[in-house]
This record gives C-alpha cells, structure tokens and sequence, in this order.
C-alpha cells in the first residue's frame, strides 16, 4: 500500500465538506422557528403563550417546515444511486450543489408556509444527492489505513454546520425585519459554492473508472490521491487489486437496483443481508433521538422553561463539534463495532437519567441542571461514536457493483426515518398533544437500548481492511466474530484460494500496462 501523503490525505477529506452544507441546513430551522419575526410573518392567529403578536404557525405547519426536507433527501438519495453509477461519484455531488441552490433561492424569497415549504423539498434532493454520494466518493477514494477517520470528517464538518447554523441563528434572532431568517437560509450559498467549485479540481473515484473499464483513468485518479507516480509499484498493485476484484464480483452479480436484494438472510455476505444491515444501521442512527435536539432544541428548551434557550442550542451544538474528532483516532484504534455498541450504552444511560429526574422533580431548578448537562453528555456519546461511525460502515459494507445503490438505499433510510422523527417530535412534545416533556427521553433511551442489541449482534468490524477484503472477511465469519478475523489472500494474487485463481495478478498487471502505452484507444 502506497505511503498516506498529506497532500493525499488533504484530497480525500476535503469532500467531508459536504457536511457542513447538510449540517447547516438541518440546524438553522430550529432557531428560525423560535424567531418574532419567523411567527410574524408565516403564522396565524393564535392565543398559545409562544406567540408573538398573536401569531404563530400551527402544529402540523412546524411539523411540515422541518420534515419535507427529509422527504427531499430521501428521494434525493434514492436517484443519486442511479446517478452516481452513470455520470460518476464526483458529477453527482456537484450536480446536487446545483439542485441545493434552486431550493435555497425558494427559501429566501418565501413569504407563505407552502413556498418555504417547496424550497426546503427542492434543498432536501439536492442534500440527498451530497449525502448519499459524499460517503461513497469518501470511502472508495481514501487509503484504508485512514479510511475511518477521513470518513468521520463528514460527521465532525455536519457538526460544524450545526454549529455555525446556531451561532448565525443567535447572531440574527432580535432582528425584526424579514432578515432575521433570510440571512441564515441565504448563507447556505456559500457552502454549495465551495463543495461545487472544489470537487472541480478533485479526482473521479478510481473504482467508478474501473466499473467503466476505463484503467488508464483510474491510474492516473490513483496517482493524484496517493501522489504517487502512476507508474510506480504501488499504483499498479492496488490498481491491479481492484481490477481483479471487480471482474470476481461481476461474474456473480449485476449491478442494478434488483441485485441488491439477491441473496437469503442466512448468507452473512449477501447482498439482501447488506443492503439491510446498511437501512437498519442508518435507521437506528436517527432512533438515538439525536436529532430531536438539533431540529426542535431551541423550542423545546423553552417548552420546559429554560431561560436563553438559543444559548443552550448554542452549547449542545459546540459539544457536538468539540466530541466528533475524538472519534478520528478511536474508530480506527478501537473500531467500528466498540464505538457502537459502547456509545449506545453512554446515550441510554444519559436518556433514562434526564426521563426519570425530569419526571420525578419537573420544572425544578435541578430538573433543568440534569437536563442541560445530561443533554451534553448525551450529545457526546453520540457524536464520537454513532455519528461518525454509522456513515463508515455504510460506505465499507458493500461490493464495488452495487455500491453505489448499496448506499444511497442506506442513506435513504436514514432520511426517511429522520422525516418520520422530524413530523412525528411536535405531536409527542407539543401541549396540545403529547405534552412529553423531558419523559420524551424514555422513548429515546428504549430505541438506544435496541441500538446495543442491534450493534452486538448484527454489526461486523471493518477496521483495517480494504473494500475489498471486506468482502471476504463478510463471508468467512459472523459479526460477533468479525474483529478477529485477519485477511489471508488478495484478490490479485496467484491463487491463494481456490476461489481467487482466474483472477492472475501478472495478467491484469499486464492489461492496465498495454492501455497506459495506448492511450488512444478506448477501453
């Protein structure tokens, strides 16, 4: 494996900056909520004790305004599998910055729910596009010694976007023009212009190049991100694995949307049990309620009487970008599967203990201390563990022919259940409902105590291996079993298994070199 290169390392991370676009977006709304201003404008005559002015917007409004945006990025999601596969990993993100852009332009012109409302959808396909694409650009394109930790990138810069979305919220809430939300909706131009115009001068991923059987391509795309010559050694062994291991695979299976779900339940490695692991993987991520604090924390918070609620919003948010790095190092040292399961058991505990003293003292003074340093802790358990972690294994799981459906289905899912969450959260929460309260967090800290379950059981270690090895190491073994497990044969190798043996190193050694020396002729 070629040596990781800062100028390399730096190329393959800058696509995490997808995050912040995905992050700012999802964060901004829940202070443009709690704005005078925001009520004014796109409410109705009410007499709740949140209203301003006797307006404000009605239940099934706010539900809608956070919610379509998922519904957005689900089907968002769902075409840029197709997407990816026919135009290229890279045309897809910059085409969904495009598709982010008209939605964004909605926004900022809106003066009605139903405008605002389609603006957000339109910005949801064009996030769907970025988040479905960015994670498997990230992983086919990063060295897999620091596979892990370049993926967690994403997670840390959603954090940042969270952040930044939060500070900009507190910065314009006391406006009481139309500006006080149009400038934290138009900001979101920035970000679609820096991950558009920088992906220009990135790489397409090398095996999307070797999927079209365009070698000369993936060779010089490998020399760019391992700044290596595309002659060198490295660049032919690791193009060679590549090549050797998409010729074994696509011998057993198509590349359409209908293989993803060939294969019994009982196959540890097939491609129905995959795709499954990847949308349940992806569904208990939203289920850890983590969003619950970022979509509706700033409403919440004064739901329960805490006083400077934007300020709270603001400490929960820099908790989750000061927690995410850690996870750099720990994915990587202690894997995948410990962050997972070890992290649900921080966010239960943190969950059961905020439910019980809420419910038991409500509305005390140390009801409201737990809530707040509860709500931190909780907040870290997930992003140094779930929030990264479950974005790693998606982009790990699957083979190179159904990769790219593989996980814009796994980040379908994780939209969908983030609209489900994101409509559902007000009925459980508002007075006129649920009126939960904090004992919202016991149905939070039961979904976390099946995310221990779920991970221990059905969740493989992928530390240390390449998408590749991946794949043998997913039919050797079972999840529980899966951190012992150790690679013993290449794909490009001479035979070491018998599975392996038409697939001869020299020989497609041979090819790649015979199109490096023609490269007129189209492959």
């Amino acid at each position: 494996m070629a040596p990781v290169t800062l100028r390399g390392y730096l190329l393959c991370v800058f696509a995490a900056f997808g995050g912040i676009l995905f992050g700012y977006d999802s964060g901004y709304i829940s202070g443009v909520l709690a704005m005078n201003a925001f009520k004014q404008q796109f409410g109705n005559p009410s007499t709740a004790a949140d209203a301003y002015n006797g307006r404000l917007y009605q239940t099934w409004e706010k539900s809608l305004i956070v919610s379509i945006l998922s519904a957005g990025t689900f089907f968002g999601a769902l075409f840029a599998g197709s997407l990816a596969d026919w135009i290229g990993r890279r045309a897809t993100i910059i085409s969904g910055c495009g598709v982010f852009s008209v939605g964004i332009v909605l926004q900022v012109a809106s003066s009605t729910v139903s405008l605002l409302v389609a603006g957000r959808l339109i910005a949801g396909i064009g996030v769907g596009f970025v988040s479905a694409v960015i994670i498997l650009y990230m992983s086919e394109v990063a060295p897999k010694s620091v596979r892990g930790a370049i993926v967690s990138g994403y997670q840390f810069c959603i954090t940042i976007g969270l952040l930044i979305a939060a500070v900009v919220d507190n910065s314009t809430m006391n406006r009481m023009g139309s500006d006080s939300y149009r400038i934290p909706i138009a900001i979101q131009f920035a970000w679609a212009l820096i991950l558009g115009i920088g992906l220009f001068f990135l790489p397409e991923s090398p095996r999307w190049f070797v999927k079209r059987g365009r070698l000369e391509d993936a060779a010089k795309s490998l020399s760019i991100l391992r700044s290596q010559p595309a002659d060198s050694g490295f660049i032919k062994d690791e193009l060679a694995e590549l090549e050797a291991n998409f010729q074994l695979e696509s011998k057993n299976m198509q590349s359409g949307w209908l293989s993803c779900f060939v294969g019994g339940w009982s196959s540890p490695n097939s491609n129905l049990r995959r795709v499954m692991l990847g949308m349940a993987l992806q569904m208990m991520q939203q289920w850890t309620g983590v969003n619950f604090v970022f979509y509706y924390g700033t409403t919440f918070f004064k739901t329960v009487g805490l006083k400077n609620a934007f300020v709270i919003s603001m400490i929960t948010t820099a908790v989750n970008v000061g927690s995410t790095p850690l996870s750099f190092w720990t994915v990587e040292k202690f894997g995948r599967r410990m962050l997972l399961i070890y992290g649900a058991v921080g966010m239960l505990i943190c969950e059961f203990v905020i439910a019980i003293v809420g419910t038991v003292d409500e509305g005390s003074k140390a009801a409201s201390m737990c809530l707040i340093v509860f709500t931190c802790f909780y907040i870290f358990f997930f992003a140094s563990t779930w929030g990264p972690a479950a974005w790693v294994v998606i982009g790990e799981i699957f083979p190179l022919p159904i990769r790219a459906k593989g996980v814009a289905l796994s980040t379908a899912s994780n939209w969908l259940w983030n609209f489900v969450i994101g409509f559902t959260t007000p009925y459980m929460i508002d007075e006129q409902y649920g009126n939960l309260k904090t004992k919202v967090f016991f149905v939070w800290g039961a979904t976390c105590t099946a995310c221990v379950v779920f991970a221990y059981f059905l969740v493989p270690e992928t530390k240390g291996l390449s998408l590749e090895q991946v794949d043998n190491m997913l039919k050797e073994t079972s999840p529980r079993r899966s951190s012992k497990w150790l690679p013993h044969s290449t794909f490009a190798g001479h035979g070491e298994t018998s599975s392996l043996e038409s697939t001869d190193k020299a020989g497609v050694r041979a090819r790649y070199e015979e199109n490096i020396s023609q490269p007129e002729s189209k492959v």
